[in-house]
């Protein structure tokens, strides 16, 4: 169990559900507000697509997103108690869990929040290979 003094998030692996790769099976909240996120594709500032045909450029730049989404309301990776993470292909799940990975240890202890992964057909544009929609707490 981790516990974050900030935002009063408890992260918790029960026994019985085992301890999971890289996030929590339950995150509980205390927190003055909550935060959600849209969706974060691979667009620069200006709306231009980085990394076509390059999941681990764009796996990235959504990280760098979710970076800048949360700075701008003053939180860190550590606040993020939701993901729900969507791939156009299963096959870059360890692509995805090296820039996760790399995410997350920018804090510290390093942050595991709940996740829902899922692949989808495809997402609102024909090049994008992730998206990641957050929740998080202070």
């Amino acid at each position: 169990m981790t516990r974050d003094a900030s935002a009063s998030i408890v992260r918790i692996n029960p026994p019985e559900l085992g301890t999971p790769p890289g996030y929590s099976q339950v995150v509980d909240i205390s927190a003055g507000r909550i935060i959600f996120i849209s969706g974060q594709t691979a667009l620069d500032h200006d709306g231009n697509l980085v990394g076509k045909n390059d999941f681990a450029a764009q796996a990235e730049r959504v990280f760098g997103n979710l970076a800048v989404a949360l700075q701008a309301r003053g939180c860190t990776a550590a606040n993020l108690v939701k993901l729900t993470v969507f791939l156009t292909d299963m096959d870059n799940l360890g692509a995805y869990r090296e820039a996760r990975n790399r995410f997350f240890a920018t804090v510290a202890p390093p942050a595991a929040p709940a996740v829902t992964l899922v692949e989808v057909s495809k997402l609102y544009g024909p090049d994008f290979l992730i998206e990641i929609e957050a929740i998080a707490a202070a």
